[in-house]
């Protein structure tokens, strides 16, 4: 059974940083792709980044050169260091796997495994 557990998330100030982390139980992280979702209240959630399991990195378009995700596999972590933080990066993020065999996907769904989310909130 894959267990994902995130953490890092607080409060921040806009233009603060935030790193969140990914831990995977149950599997080597190696052997996952890895995204990262968020939702905001009354919003969708949405993909913000991915990462394959050979480290091929993806990300959603608003977040592009604010966020860097990474691995580091031999202590089963992913990252989501965040900067540039802006009130409407405010959300719950969410870290999910899907399997290495399976092309790495910007759509919540495909994934297979999630965590149970942490909270970011950035104030103006």
């Amino acid at each position: 059974q894959v267990q994902l557990v995130e953490s890092g998330g607080g409060l921040v100030q806009a233009g603060g940083s935030l790193r969140l982390s990914c831990a995977a139980s149950g599997r080597t992280i190696s052997r996952l792709n890895v995204g990262w979702f968020r939702q905001a209240p009354g919003k969708e959630r949405e993909f913000v980044a991915a990462i394959s399991w050979n480290g091929g990195t993806y990300y959603a378009d608003f977040v592009k050169a604010r966020f860097t995700i990474s691995r580091e596999n031999p202590k089963n972590l992913v990252y989501l260091q965040m900067n540039s933080l802006k009130p409407e990066d405010t959300a719950v993020y969410y870290c999910s796997g899907r399997d290495f065999g399976m092309p790495t996907s910007r759509t919540g769904s495909d994934y297979a495994y999630w965590g149970q989310g942490t909270q970011v909130t950035v104030s103006s």
